[in-house]
């Protein structure tokens, strides 16, 4: 109805300044600028004339029908809460215990005691490698080494009793100890022929088979070991945060393949930055109570880079952008019972995580944030709150 009586006035008005002669059409047909600008703020003039009786009927219908068009919005209430923004980044799985053992002597693999994938100890006997009579020739060691001890030990008690050269004595002395060292290198090199775990682990590969000839060097390995409970992931962070990334930072790991996740924290932060990709690495232990997470598996990782305790949250949704970049949002002012005023404040944000973010200035607790129909009131409009 009041868009009908709009129409009509405005019809009107037109009807009456729009004779023949005195008509827009006409007076622009004659090419007179003077004459046009007159026209122009003639109009100009009636047309400020007919908004202020449009706002005048405006205000009438509406205190004549109460709050029965008012704008219904639903509002949020602004509280003090705890905000933790975290860094979302990916990373692989990797071990520091993951290594192919070599032998340490040439000859033939005697015996292979263990299999892929069984659990081994520190120290533990893998396999043996022929010793080509090497415990002979240490047994041999041995009983040289109790006739030089004894000869050794007369030589000494006559020694003390003033009988003999001083020279037989150092004699038997030095003899009976170069026989004690060749002992030692002669024990020591015949460990070698027995190939033994470095750490406890899972034996991951089987890679010579018993019979095999090997010897110390590149392409002669025997197994490979991995420790699957000592994993941790190298993720590369962007420096921009290489003050808010340190040690002891809450870190969220989450593996796809596996539809689990584990929380941690940073152990370690790097002290290079990368020039290729400005970038610094943060290592993150992961625990692997039942062995499922594996070497180079995919890994996304959430690290906490900021924490505030009494942040002021809101929807993204709720803030609009003026044509000066100045982000804002609507409150209600109530004035009575389910009836606000809409106020505008500009305000400043920080930073988000998903659909919340954080207002660092603008607003404060205990606020009636207009949420929906924001998009909808102006500045000073009365509205009507739906809930709150």
């Amino acid at each position: 109805m009041k868009k009908i009586f709009y129409i009509l006035t405005l019809t009107a008005v037109v009807t009456a300044c729009g004779s023949k002669n005195n008509s827009v059409e006409s007076i622009i047909a004659k090419g007179d600028i003077e004459a046009i600008r007159e026209k122009k703020a003639t109009v100009s003039e009636e047309h400020k004339k007919l908004e202020m009786q449009m706002f005048k009927l405006d205000s009438a219908i509406a205190e004549i029908q109460g709050n029965k068009n008012l704008p219904l919005v639903s509002t949020l209430t602004t509280k003090n809460q705890v905000f933790n923004h975290f860094l979302e980044l990916q990373g692989n799985v990797q071990t520091k215990q993951n290594v192919l053992i070599y032998p340490e002597m040439a000859g033939t693999l005697k015996r292979v005691y263990v299999k892929e994938g069984q659990k081994v100890n520190k120290g533990q006997i893998l396999a043996t490698i022929d010793d080509g009579g090497m415990s002979s020739q240490l047994a041999q060691l041995k009983t040289q080494a109790e006739l030089a001890k004894t000869t050794y030990e007369r030589q000494q008690r006559l020694w003390e009793q003033k009988i003999g050269s001083e020279i037989q004595y150092l004699q038997a002395k030095t003899n009976y100890e170069a026989q004690v060292n060749a002992i030692k290198q002669a024990e020591s090199q015949l460990g070698k022929s027995s190939i033994r775990a470095p750490f406890t682990g899972i034996i991951d590969d089987v890679i010579k088979e018993q019979g095999t000839v090997v010897a110390p060097g590149m392409g002669s390995e025997v197994f490979r070991i991995v420790n699957l409970s000592n994993m941790y992931l190298d993720v590369e962070v962007p420096e921009t945060y290489i003050k808010s990334i340190k040690n002891g930072k809450e870190a969220v790991v989450y593996f796809p393949i596996l539809n689990d996740s584990v929380v941690t924290k940073v152990r370690q932060t790097g002290n290079f930055i990368n020039p290729s990709n400005r970038s610094f690495v943060v290592e993150i232990p992961v625990p692997n109570k039942n062995g499922n997470i594996k070497p180079n598996l995919t890994a996304k990782v959430r690290l906490n880079d900021y924490t505030s305790n009494e942040a002021i949250l809101i929807p993204q949704s709720v803030i609009s952008e003026n044509a000066n970049g100045e982000q804002y949002v609507y409150v209600a002012e109530k004035t009575e019972e389910n009836y606000a005023n809409a106020k505008k404040k500009i305000i400043t944000t920080g930073k988000s995580q998903g659909p919340l973010t954080e207002v660092v200035s603008g607003l404060t607790a205990n606020e009636h944030v207009i949420k929906e129909g924001a998009r909808t009131v102006k500045d000073g409009q009365k509205v009507e709150i739906l809930n709150q």
